[in-house]
């Protein structure tokens, strides 16, 4: 009955706006599916196990998909899908920003995630849960407009048209550019999974706080290079076509490599 109350809500998430949402559907399958094809063979048997052999696809978007559910049960979780700076911070003082903000956040939550992953004490549903969370909240911390400014709700009052159809600069990084190119998810991570393995273990390096970093500059370059009222199209898109598919293969190879931490 549990799990097909967490169906109905999957299917009721699909009417979701796209503006709520990181990286879309097809973003978070991506980096999902990538993560799959890399953890080690031991990991995925127990995360086949955890999620009853569905794919971690299936399960990505169920975090945002919640956002949905009426009755409260998530409601809290809702802030976990980003974390705000304001623009131009060193890396020190970036991280050192994000460490001491109050209220959670994505920075604060995937550790958390982790360590339930990793308790032996914890129940099998917490660890379903908390997996449902990690794959989805990885995939957030290399969206860049998650690690966006409070004061436009990381892009979200940053209006600007997609092809002439009205939208913001935070949709545009969610989904636009990534369903621009036409690629089912499957077809994009068997694309995007294709490098070798010096350049994948390159992509994997670092902490939590340098892939941090690594998401926060490239939402300075965004907001350097966008205004209210911008007309994106083609041009955009080849602007940071190759950057947004970076973000997708450290997403898919990092939370790879979380997941070989937890479950190994």
């Amino acid at each position: 009955m549990k799990r097909l109350l967490i169906i109905a809500t999957l299917i009721i998430g699909i009417a979701l706006p796209h503006e709520l949402l990181a990286w879309g559907t097809t973003g978070h399958r991506v980096i999902a599916q990538i993560a799959e094809k890399n953890v080690k063979s031991k990991t995925k048997k127990k995360i086949d196990k955890l999620l009853d052999g569905y794919p971690m696809a299936y399960w990505a978007n169920w975090a945002d998909f919640i956002k949905s559910d009426t009755t409260g049960q998530w409601k809290h979780t809702h802030i976990w899908h980003f974390v705000n700076a304001p623009g131009g911070l060193s890396k020190q003082d970036y991280i050192n920003h994000i460490k001491n903000i109050s209220q959670e956040n994505t920075y604060s939550e995937i550790p958390k995630l982790e360590a339930i992953l990793k308790n032996k004490n914890s129940s099998d549903n917490d660890k379903r849960i908390a997996l449902y969370f990690l794959v989805h909240l990885v995939g957030d911390a290399h969206q860049p407009m998650h690690a966006g400014r409070e004061e436009d709700l990381g892009g979200n009052k940053i209006s600007v048209t997609w092809f002439r159809s009205p939208t913001n600069i935070h949709s545009v990084w969610d989904s636009k550019i990534v369903d621009n190119e036409g690629y089912s998810y499957t077809e994009y991570a068997n694309i995007l999974n294709s490098i070798k393995k010096e350049k994948k273990q390159e992509l994997q390096a670092g902490t939590l706080d340098d892939w941090m970093y690594d998401t926060y500059v490239l939402a300075n370059d965004i907001y350097a290079n966008i205004k209210n009222g911008d007309e994106l199209s083609y041009g955009y898109s080849y602007k940071y076509k190759y950057v947004m598919e970076l973000q997708l293969q450290r997403g898919g190879l990092r939370l790879a490599k979380i997941l070989d931490e937890v479950f190994n």
